[in-house]
């Protein structure tokens, strides 16, 4: 299995896989931002909303393929205000169904916290659903929960459920993005 930081070529590659891996994520019920049933029209057109940001150096994205399919990938959002360039926020760590439980989240997850340590970023943040199979990961990852916010987002049947944020300090090896 293959992880790469998606460049603008590779991004326009991955896409369609990308809207897949969404479509699937949500489907089979992970909270990330979407209700189901999620068609891949719609993942489509958000991932093609994204590149903007990557053009912009504000989203950086990997995905973890294997034979050309997208299995997984996770992103890293940074802030545009210059007194928030130490940190960013992880996003849309996301695993396809046929590929859960081998490792590959804790891999693009580790990938994810390397580059932002070699972009000079020292500390992530991040939101997942409260009581959610994620949040083992980034316990045992190292990553603290501050806290849980009620009723913060719907999970993708649309039932509010609360969400916990969590940080992690990572230490910065390069002073630029």
């Amino acid at each position: 299995m293959i992880v790469d930081r998606l460049e603008a070529a590779r991004f326009a590659a991955c896409k369609s896989g990308l809207a897949d891996l969404l479509a699937d994520t949500v489907n089979s019920g992970a909270s990330v931002g979407f209700l189901a049933p999620l068609d891949r029209a719609e993942a489509l057109a958000w991932w093609e909303e994204r590149a903007a940001e990557m053009a912009a150096g504000r989203l950086a994205v990997w995905a973890a393929y294997d034979g050309g399919r997208v299995l997984g990938t996770v992103s890293l959002a940074f802030p545009a205000k210059a007194n928030s360039r130490h940190r960013a926020e992880l996003v849309k760590l996301m695993v396809h169904r046929d590929a859960r439980g081998r490792g590959l989240g804790r891999r693009l997850l580790t990938t994810a916290e390397g580059a932002a340590a070699a972009a000079g970023v020292t500390l992530l943040h991040l939101d997942t659903e409260t009581g959610s199979p994620a949040e083992h990961l980034y316990r045992s990852a190292g990553w603290t929960a501050i806290g849980a916010i009620p009723d913060y987002a719907a999970n993708p049947d649309g039932e509010l459920r609360p969400t916990t944020i969590y940080y992690k300090h990572v230490a910065a090896t390069a002073l630029t993005r």
